[in-house]
């Protein structure tokens, strides 16, 4: 087994290494300052975005078992599973349920309510260590504990647009966000990928009752990956109490990609009261596909503090959302060295520790307490 032994309720060895005991020790592996370890590890870091179950759905790919970085080594998957998010001290992070476009619209409400109760159960499996939230509230009672605190999200809200009362298959507050659309247009809107018939396209009437129902639901409107027509229909229709999230992107201010929001897109979010993660795949960043540095991540985290303020940046990596990651922070184990980076580049301590998660929890803590 990686790592140190420790007895859990079923007596098994935990597989993973508890840094805080020796945190220059990790610091001297990662190469890195002591500061910035010492910084990480009294931060809450939260994630607005992991993609890892997928990958469950697809092939097996066990959560709860602690893997090396796989056939192409930490690239498009294996950057993430349990074990890892221990020892990377990632405190909490939405867990996404990522929608098949494919599947027929009749399919996909129960579709989805299968995955929900695999994914819960999966978490349930390890209830020691994690503990699912909905709230910011639920979240600071979960590290209390001693516990990862996992939000869970749906990515592609065509989930449950089958018909106007479909939203209604969500469990009481169990879903924090959805994301409107994915890489492909749906009966609610337009995405942002190049693939698609319309370059202006927006929200349909379907996808602006769809935005309503989720105020009432108190669901985070997610506007990653919809198209710029879709993200101001979606911003004029939201109610203007709740704040907007986009989980995963990156900013044209610092490479101009279809993928990415412009800086009116970033301060009409920092004027909802909402957060903007910065996602980890090197293409939309601007570095090529195999040579991502993680300088790169804190260009983008910077480009949004400078736009809109320090209280709008968060961390949204997409991890084994099919990306590839800077080659400098491959997986979820490397990313106290974007402290260093951030600290290096002159951001403040308490910059940092609202961009690792205390920006989202003001976020959560706003619409769900």
């Amino acid at each position: 087994m990686h790592g140190e032994a420790a007895s859990q309720s079923e007596g098994e060895a935990r597989d993973w290494v508890d840094h805080r005991k020796d945190p220059a020790a990790w610091a001297k592996e990662l190469g890195i300052s002591r500061e910035a370890v010492d910084l990480y590890l009294d931060s809450d870091v939260i994630d607005l975005h992991i993609d890892s179950f997928i990958w469950t759905r697809v092939f097996g790919y066990d959560l709860t078992k602690r893997h090396d970085r796989g056939l192409f080594g930490a690239s498009f998957y294996s950057q993430v599973d349990f074990p890892r998010i221990l020892e990377a001290g990632v405190t909490g992070a939405t867990w996404v349920i990522t929608t098949n476009p494919a599947r027929v619209a009749t399919e996909r409400k129960s579709t989805f309510k299968e995955n929900l109760a695999q994914l819960r159960s999966i978490f349930d499996s390890v209830s020691d260590e994690f503990q699912v939230v909905t709230s910011a509230a639920e979240y600071r009672a979960a590290r209390a504990a001693g516990k990862h605190g996992a939000f869970i999200g749906i990515q592609g809200g065509n989930a449950l647009d089958v018909a106007p009362d479909a939203l209604d298959a969500i469990p009481d507050r169990s879903v924090l966000r959805v994301t409107i659309v994915h890489l492909t247009s749906s009966e609610l809107g337009a995405t942002s990928a190049p693939l698609k018939l319309k370059s202006d396209a927006g929200l349909t009437d379907r996808g602006r009752d769809y935005i309503r129902r989720l105020n009432e639901k108190k669901i985070f409107v997610d506007l990653a990956h919809i198209s710029r027509p879709g993200f101001w229909d979606a911003l004029e229709v939201t109610d203007r109490s709740q704040p907007v999230l986009v989980t995963h992107t990156g900013v044209c201010g610092v490479h101009d990609h279809w993928r990415n929001l412009d800086d009116d897109q970033i301060k009409a979010v920092a004027n909802t009261g909402g957060t903007i993660g910065i996602m980890y795949e090197a293409t939309f960043l601007g570095d090529s596909k195999w040579a991502g540095r993680a300088d790169r991540i804190v260009d983008h985290l910077a480009h949004v503090v400078k736009v809109a303020g320090d209280d709008f940046a968060s961390l949204g990596s997409d991890w084994d959302g099919a990306i590839v990651t800077p080659r400098d922070m491959p997986t979820c184990l490397e990313l106290p060295i974007l402290v260093d980076k951030m600290l290096t580049r002159g951001l403040s301590p308490s910059t940092v520790r609202k961009i690792l998660g205390a920006n989202f929890l003001r976020v959560v803590e706003a619409l769900r307490g």
